[in-house]
């Protein structure tokens, strides 16, 4: 197998879509769609989101210290794309693509009513990289659609949603199953053969 030298650069794909949610009011409600985004830590739960500092919501989060990390599916592909090219100083969003401003349970910004699953974020140090800030995040709460979840096993169904994850320009809905974790090394159940 052969391989070409490529340029140091951001080559680690797929990445999540998700559009972020920020404003402490109505008036400053805000959406920008970004895929620098992730776990960090389990306890505390934290995420991070990283934002240039040009972008409108840039300002909205630094001033107000929280947004909400808001998961995106097939059905809500177009609406994080045009969130993502267009600026909330122009635009009011929420009204522009029909999405729902809801109430979060912790912190001020909004959740996306249409959104999965929403990610109630509270900012604890902002990390300047260079072209992005990263905004280093504890999870305060997580809100979910009552339909994922098994009522006869209490099992979240993430992937039923039609989660979309982005990679080198194109959003891609994630697809056929691969293994759960663990699997390399479960043991076998044989059944041996009477004789």
């Amino acid at each position: 197998m052969s391989k070409i030298i490529w340029k140091p650069g951001t080559m680690l794909y797929p990445l999540p879509a998700v559009m972020v949610s920020c404003g402490s009011a109505p008036e400053e409600y805000n959406i920008l769609t970004i895929s620098w985004t992730g776990t960090i830590c389990t306890d505390p739960a934290m995420c991070y989101i990283s934002v240039r500092p040009s972008r409108h919501s840039y300002d909205i989060i630094k001033r107000n210290g929280e947004y909400v990390i808001n998961l995106t599916t097939k059905k809500l592909a177009h609406a994080a794309d045009w969130c993502g090219i267009r600026s909330g100083a122009d635009y009011d969003k929420f009204a522009e693509m029909g999405l729902t401003p809801g109430k979060a349970s912790l912190v001020k910004a909004p959740i996306i009513l249409e959104s999965p699953v929403n990610i109630e974020c509270v900012v604890k140090e902002i990390k300047e990289l260079g072209t992005h800030h990263m905004f280093i995040s504890e999870v305060v709460a997580v809100q979910a659609e009552n339909e994922l979840v098994d009522e006869r096993t209490g099992l979240f169904r993430l992937n039923d949603s039609g989660l979309i994850c982005y990679s080198h320009g194109k959003y891609y809905q994630l697809g056929e199953y691969a293994g759960k974790f663990g699997f390399s090394v479960e043991k076998k159940n044989k059944k041996k053969r009477k004789p």
